[in-house]
């Protein structure tokens, strides 16, 4: 089977705010309902969100407080300005961190995931939210329709792939969520909470328009082993008792 190349020569263009895309608005707020549960289990001192579009995404659920947002231009939530390629952090320094679409619009998303395992602390936590390609909006990608979208600027990668790439890092895969059910190209107002949204999370959860992993990394401990002495002792054979007899 044909697998494109994670890294791109051309590099997409980047949404300047979720207005940027068709039902950005609704986009957000169903990954803001999604994320609450999820980011209240968290637990740590810094959160980074890289990126505009995770900037954006509200986490009053989060317990952890110190929420550092991390983007490459400048914006009104700005908080450090660096490339998600090319952290400016310390290693091992940060707890949490929190993708929105930021791997779906990368020219080289293995290298912003080696600079998050970089950052993160042991049994630190990442939150990655993903357009799914085997879904409406990942076959509406590929039509002539609303070309404007910047959501055709998307690399759209499939959830198995970004799971293959975070354990290869050693992270472990904690949780999945799916979230949407939609065309998103299409300027028509979505309905959260509908029936048709909860049929199709129930009976077609994998053709969700967006996919939610959260992985924690694993540090294995090194221990030391000790070395076994073997002392050769010596093998004794026992030897029967002599009897003399009496003349």
């Amino acid at each position: 089977m044909f697998m494109r190349s994670a890294r791109t020569e051309k590099k997409p263009v980047y949404p300047s705010s979720w207005q940027s895309l068709s039902q950005g608005e609704s986009i957000k707020a169903e990954l803001e309902r999604a994320c609450g549960p999820l980011t209240e289990r968290l637990f740590g001192y810094h959160m980074v969100r890289l990126g505009i579009l995770s900037s954006d995404v509200a986490l009053d659920s989060c317990r952890i407080k110190h929420i550092v947002n991390v983007t490459e231009l400048p914006h009104h939530s700005t908080n450090l300005r660096g490339m998600s390629r090319e952290l400016p952090l310390q290693q091992n320094s940060v707890d949490a961190f929190f993708l929105a679409a930021e791997l779906d619009f990368a020219q080289d998303p293995h290298q912003i995931l080696r600079e998050v395992d970089r950052a993160i602390t042991a049994n630190g936590h990442v939150v990655i939210a993903g357009f799914n390609p085997f879904s409406l909006a990942g076959l509406m990608k590929y039509m002539p329709i609303n070309r404007g979208n910047l959501l055709h600027q998307g690399r759209f990668f499939t959830c198995a792939r970004i799971k293959d790439w975070l354990q290869l890092l050693g992270f472990e895969i904690i949780q999945h969520e799916h979230v949407m059910y939609s065309s998103l190209f299409s300027n028509n107002r979505f309905l959260s909470g509908s029936r048709l949204q909860s049929l199709c999370k129930t009976y077609f959860p994998a053709f969700a328009s967006m996919y939610i992993l959260v992985a924690r990394k694993r540090e294995i401990p090194l221990s030391t082993i000790k070395q076994k002495w073997h002392v050769n002792k010596p093998n004794f054979a026992p030897a029967s008792a002599s009897m003399r007899s009496k003349n």
